[in-house]
């Protein structure tokens, strides 16, 4: 794959038309946190029939599992593809030009915390949480950081369950997680606390629940203030001695839970890195049309500022990032569609270079639209502030690098 197809286009092209309708009009309210991000994209999903395609690839999967007759697909698709589908990158991409904390939104409810509780959970429990999940009816949080352990996720994890006859008691606190502040359904991780002192804390056993908002003794932060993606809702997670029943453990089995919490978490990293380099395409595309637009508008001296040689500079660097972000976009949709496992080693080296690439591309932007480039009338100050974060979310750049070294070295 070099292109996208006329299917994509058509694909791309409706999405910026939604866009344009429906998300620029309301884009200061949603940057400033004064409306939160859900209703527009249940709009988004009820516009282009996400959650009827979510809804049908569900019950043809529930079915199958439970060995029940499958019911017939007339949607014509499976329902809304992963990281790897091209039309999913589309959307993304297209969403990060224009308010990147959406895509972190939509992303981390119908993409981790459905992924996790599909890929781990008993067929109860898919029956019970996802049909609400899948057709963003439902908003959900994936809640794995916590104040002292960003990028040590799994060692240095504090929040803990014990058990209490046949539930359990969860104990503890968790950061930075998106959604988290209007989180219908939260996916939690913790550490089992047995009481054996000789057992060191780092090596307990990490078991993964399902919470719902308003249990007793669960409490959900207000939105945190942050530098970008402020149209994604940013909180803390407390846990005041929650019970927790058995149907709440993924897999409701500690035998299953004790091999699936770290490789569910580990899967999903690689689906979220993988998505952050859509998300760099997209700043990058929409920093350097700007700066196009810009450079042939913005004249100094009598001439435009294109005609000089420093701006053509900044310019044509900006297309060998877009080109380069691109083609491991357009790699890893091709490979994810032929059954290529993506490795951690793979996602990580994507996240940090297309992660980087957009900051360098959005910092230049700014730079090239000079003294309007630091005002927050122009786009090209957000997409800045955007960029940046993807140098940290999904696991900071530094410890991407040692992801893909151990790859290399394993």
């Amino acid at each position: 794959m070099y292109e996208w197809s006329e299917t994509d286009l058509m694909v791309r092209d409706t999405v910026r038309g939604f866009i344009d309708k429906e998300i620029k009009p309301i884009s200061d309210r949603l940057e400033s946190g004064e409306l939160p991000p859900f209703d527009v994209l249940r709009k988004l999903y009820e516009t282009f029939g996400l959650a009827d395609m979510a809804r049908t690839a569900l019950e043809r999967a529930l079915a199958k599992e439970a060995g029940e007759p499958v019911p017939e697909d007339d949607s014509g698709q499976g329902g809304y593809g992963g990281g790897g589908s091209s039309m999913s990158v589309i959307l993304n991409s297209e969403l990060a030009k224009v308010s990147l904390g959406l895509v972190a939104s939509m992303g981390v409810s119908v993409g981790l915390t459905v992924g996790t509780i599909r890929s781990r959970g008993t067929l109860a429990q898919k029956k019970r949480w996802l049909p609400e999940l899948v057709t963003f009816e439902k908003v959900g949080a994936w809640a794995i950081t916590e104040p002292d352990s960003g990028s040590d996720a799994f060692g240095g994890m504090k929040s803990t369950v014990r058990r209490d006859g046949e539930d359990y008691i969860l104990t503890g606190q968790k950061t930075f997680i998106t959604n988290g502040p209007y989180a219908d359904t939260v996916v939690v991780f913790a550490k089992l606390d047995e009481g054996d002192k000789s057992v060191d804390p780092r090596d307990r056993k990490v078991l993964t629940f399902v919470l719902d908002s308003g249990m007793e003794g669960f409490a959900q932060s207000k939105p945190m203030k942050k530098m970008g993606m402020n149209s994604s809702p940013t909180g803390e997670l407390f846990f005041d001695s929650v019970r927790l029943t058995p149907d709440r453990l993924l897999g409701e089995s500690e035998e299953v839970a004790k091999s699936s919490g770290k490789d569910s978490a580990k899967d999903s990293f690689v689906a979220e890195r993988v998505g952050i380099a859509s998300l760099g395409l997209g700043i990058i595309e929409e920093c350097h049309g700007l700066c196009i637009e810009y450079a042939k508008a913005r004249t100094l001296w009598g001439n435009p500022i294109g005609s000089f040689q420093l701006i053509q500079l900044k310019l044509a660097e900006m297309e060998i990032a877009r080109i380069n972000v691109q083609n491991m976009v357009f790699s890893a949709i091709e490979r994810m569609n032929d059954g290529h496992r993506i490795t951690l080693s793979e996602a990580s080296a994507m996240k940090l270079y297309a992660s980087r690439a957009a900051t360098e591309v959005a910092m230049e932007a700014v730079q090239l639209f000079g003294g309007n480039g630091y005002m927050s009338e122009y786009k090209v100050e957000q997409l800045a502030r955007d960029a940046k974060s993807l140098m940290i979310y999904a696991g900071s750049n530094e410890i991407q690098v040692t992801h893909i070294a151990k790859g290399l070295l394993a």
